[in-house]
């Protein structure tokens, strides 16, 4: 339920709505017979209770709230003490909702009954027997509000709705009656900037709240709220887990609950806090029946139906009872009534909506990608006040483009990343630091006006935001380094120096709002594009580290852990030259690389948060001789701050996928999926290869060219490759069919090339290939100049037509652009022969000459000509694509 006129609450009908259906998935399908249900826990004693078996409404407990103030969500009931609305009968409290008489403020009148400065708590089992009653538009509610506002109004003191329902036995959209129930927080930021979490809830066997009774309670303790229908938990929601670093700079979140925003008393200044508040104050109870609202009206047969508010369908309350823990009263801990999966985001842990904390800078330079051809969930596109939907739309010369319009309502247009803006779920508000970007970043972007304002004496502007509006600069787009106006119909670049943008006032600490538009009111009729939107420096300022390439890095010797035995360094091809060389005995252990002093290093971690977005680590791996068991996993361990975090990961995750053989192989780890795995990139100083532990005997493997770095930018150490297939496809993508329905295998070839990709074709046509999976792309556009695709391939069985060609066909961005050409276009020139493996390499500048965006390429096929490849069988190795 929702605030009171006290509470000063009040949201339109679609804010009300799109925030309660955002407050969790709907369980349909919970499976109680996998619980034991006891009833809770032991050790709660009761310490409060009305188990309404007078004759009357206990006023030393309750309170009647006495106001027509819609509770505010536009509710259409007068609250009274009418005994009519609530009465003590049978031993039960009746909350009745009534229609009121003629000429009433509000056509309907109903009770909230509250024990504010009565029965006021922190902590405990919270309970309620009831029945609830029915109808479209009827929603009642048992609910705990703060005594005293200690964090701010609503919601930064919190709100827990224990339990609330609308509209039961009221058609849903599958024309079945409503019976869900509802469990909710509300916190965060004033409104409405609020946020809420919750989860929905359906008892088994379809039995309906409003035909019988049942009991709802949570339990309450520092940190934690867990909620029970009938003694059965289905949601559990806790406090927010922030990640330091090795700087103890808040980093992220280890798991994302709920937070409040406050004003610091010191400071006066607002502060967002990731603790137990605002839960953890004394918090009332309220009981009301409400009629209609922003809710119950937008949802199922919609408005109210006044035939469901009478006598005969109250709010009945057989008892209200609140319990504390004995174990430890002052953090409600030790009595938990819980089940298996009730901790799991799976089941029953639900996520909030706290945002990511943003650390204080840290100095070190990062770069942003607002948007370059991929929405970035963090950052939306957005009109301000137009009206208009922003929208991703092909473009011939860049692909994958936002455009904007502006009409006759006046607006600004452009990206932000403020929390009430973001809609996407994997979106969080994340406000930028550029202030280690001052002497050599910019904000740039590439912009197209499609359509002139109508306004021919329209001037473009340009405007960015800082910490929410506080600070703010707004400049012509004539001010760029490159001083031009657009031209309709080209794409132009403009970029703005960051001190220049400083020195217009802007604080460049946090920065959350970049615009691009025409004068306000000036830009009726403007349809323009934008892309290659960031903040950033140039690539060659970012870090790089060469762990090992040709030789030893005294910074970070070869280490063998627990072994007892040295690694060297070996000669080996002429590829690789000088290499590292790890050999296991009978003694368990992993090797690697290492920077501690202890062992050798230069006590100077590597710190690589300056490649977050787009970074890597890297190294090449063979396998000289084997594990006795050929089943042995292999891993990549790294490790932060003397061992403070570290991720530990089995090598055939890497971007590859493969699995370590007999030939080298490349594999590759991102690092933003090495930090959302828990690493603190700040201070990287272990990393090791190894076979899995106490399973590594006998193992001998050699490793070059080990680095941590971005591929593409002027400090890169090396090239960037994707291994399509060695010994297995890579991850995220596989062998595949497109239309023969066959399901291509892989297969054991000979020694030199081992398990390998097979196709067969039948008399269905079909092309065949590797396929990424949904939202896969991979990069290559910055190996266009050097990089390649290549293979090998052997043809096992020709086609029966003896006059089929061999195609090879590429394609990107989900098929916006491809290319397809004949094998005897490729460098070596040739035409398959059947029973020989041959190498097959096209380079990237070919490819992209002849149109294809190497930016997200998705699909890569090998194949006799369409129609032509009845009864070919062959075999697929070796693929990349990048420079080797």
């Amino acid at each position: 339920m929702k605030i009171s006129a006290s509470g000063l609450k009040y949201l339109s009908t679609g804010l009300m709505v799109s925030a309660l259906w955002g407050c969790g998935d709907t369980n349909t399908s919970t499976d109680i017979d996998s619980v034991q249900l006891e009833g809770p826990s032991d050790g709660w004693t009761m310490v409060w209770n009305d188990e309404f078996d007078g004759s009357s409404i206990d006023d030393t407990k309750w309170t009647h709230e006495v106001n027509c103030a819609g509770g505010g969500n536009q509710e259409q009931q007068c609250y009274t003490a009418d005994p009519e609305n609530s009465f003590v009968a049978d031993g039960m409290l009746n909350i009745v909702a009534l229609q009121a008489p003629e000429g009433s403020e509000k056509p309907y009148t109903s009770a909230r009954m509250v024990t504010k400065d009565k029965g006021d708590f922190k902590y405990g089992r919270f309970e309620m027997r009831a029945k609830l009653p029915s109808g479209q538009g009827s929603w009642p509610a048992f609910w705990l509000l703060p005594t005293d506002n200690v964090y701010g109004i609503w919601p930064r003191s919190g709100e827990i709705d224990i339990i609330e329902s609308v509209n039961l036995k009221a058609a849903n959209a599958e024309g079945n009656p409503e019976a869900h129930v509802y469990g909710t927080i509300h916190y965060g930021r004033e409104w409405p900037d609020n946020e809420q979490s919750g989860k929905a809830y359906l008892l088994p066997d379809g039995m309906n709240p409003a035909d019988d009774f049942h009991t709802y309670a949570i339990e309450w303790q520092e940190g934690e709220i867990r909620w029970y229908v009938d003694d059965y938990l289905y949601a559990t929601q806790r406090k927010s887990e922030v990640r330091y670093n090795s700087k103890d700079e808040a980093v992220g979140l280890a798991h994302k609950g709920w937070f409040t925003e406050f004003f610091d008393q010191s400071t006066g200044e607002k502060q967002i806090v990731w603790g137990t508040e605002p839960f953890d104050q004394d918090f009332h109870i309220i009981l009301n029946f409400a009629v209609g609202g922003s809710w119950p009206e937008a949802v199922n047969e919609t408005g109210v139906d006044a035939s469901a508010f009478n006598e005969s369908n109250p709010y009945q309350i057989d008892y209200v009872r609140v319990y504390q823990c004995d174990a430890d009263p002052d953090t409600g801990a030790g009595c938990e009534t819980v089940r298996p999966g009730y901790d799991s985001p799976d089941d029953a842990l639900v996520e909030g909506k706290a945002p990511v904390p943003v650390p204080p800078s840290d100095g070190v330079a990062r770069n942003l990608t607002i948007f370059n051809g991929t929405a970035n969930p963090n950052w939306p596109a957005w009109d301000c006040c137009g009206g208009s939907t922003p929208e991703i739309i092909d473009d011939a010369d860049k692909g994958q483009v936002y455009k904007f319009v502006v009409g006759e309502q006046p607006t600004v247009n452009g990206f932000i990343t403020r929390s009430a803006f973001i809609t996407d779920p994997d979106g969080t508000a994340s406000p930028f630091d550029a202030s280690p970007l001052l002497e050599t970043g910019s904000f740039s972007f590439a912009m197209k006006v499609v359509t002139a304002p109508s306004d021919a004496g329209s001037t473009w502007m340009v405007k960015l935001e800082s910490n929410e509006g506080a600070t703010a600069v707004e400049v012509p787009i004539t001010n760029s380094a490159e001083g031009v106006a657009p031209t309709v119909g080209q794409w132009q670049t403009y970029t703005f120096p960051l001190n220049a943008l400083a020195d217009g006032g802007l604080d460049l600490s946090a920065i959350d709002v970049v615009m691009v538009f025409p004068a306000w009111g000036t830009g009726n009729g403007a349809e323009y594009l934008l892309d290659e939107v960031t903040i950033a420096q140039p690539d060659g300022a970012l870090p790089s580290l060469t762990v090992f390439e040709n030789d030893e890095n005294p910074n970070w010797p070869m280490w063998d852990c627990c072994g007892g035995s040295t690694p060297e360094t070996v000669s080996d091809d002429a590829d690789h030259g000088i290499v590292s060389q790890f050999s296991i005995g009978a003694q368990p252990t992993v090797m690697g690389y290492i920077n501690r002093t202890d062992n050798g290093g230069s006590g100077q971690p590597f710190d690589a948060s300056a490649l977050l977005d787009g970074g890597v680590v890297q190294y090449d791996l063979k396998v000289v001789n084997g594990t006795s068991d050929p089943a042995t996993p292999w891993f990549f361990k790294i490790e932060s701050d003397n061992a403070a975090t570290a991720v530990e990961v089995n090598m055939n995750t890497s971007t590859e996928g493969a699995t370590p053989s007999g030939e080298w192989q490349t594999f590759t780890f991102p690092l933003q999926t090495l930090a959302d795995a828990g690493l603190d990139v700040s201070a990287i100083d272990v990393l090791m290869m190894f076979p899995a532990w106490g399973q590594g005997e006998g193992a001998v493997y050699r490793v070059d060219n080990v680095k941590i770095y971005k591929p593409g930018s002027d400090s890169a150490p090396g090239g960037n490759v994707i291994t399509l297939f060695a010994d297995t496809v890579a991850n995220q993508w596989s062998i595949w069919d497109c239309c023969g329905g066959s399901t291509p295998t892989e297969e054991a070839d000979d020694d030199a090339h081992g398990t390998v990709a097979q196709y067969i074709i039948g008399s269905q046509p079909t092309v065949m290939g590797f396929f990424a999976d949904d939202g896969v792309y991979h990069d290559a556009s910055a190996e266009v100049a050097n990089g390649m695709v290549r293979f090998e391939l052997k043809v096992v069985t020709p086609p029966t037509d003896s006059t089929s060609t061999w195609l090879f066909k590429i394609e990107s961005g989900d098929a916006d652009t491809a290319v397809e050409l004949p094998l005897t276009d490729s460098t070596e020139g040739v035409a398959p022969v059947t029973g020989q493996w041959q190498t097959f390499t096209f380079p990237l500048q070919t490819l992209a000459d002849a149109g294809l965006d190497t930016s997200a390429i998705d699909v890569v096929m090998v194949f006799p000509a369409w129609g032509t490849g009845d009864g070919a069988v062959y075999r697929i190795d070796n693929a990349i694509i990048g420079t080797p």
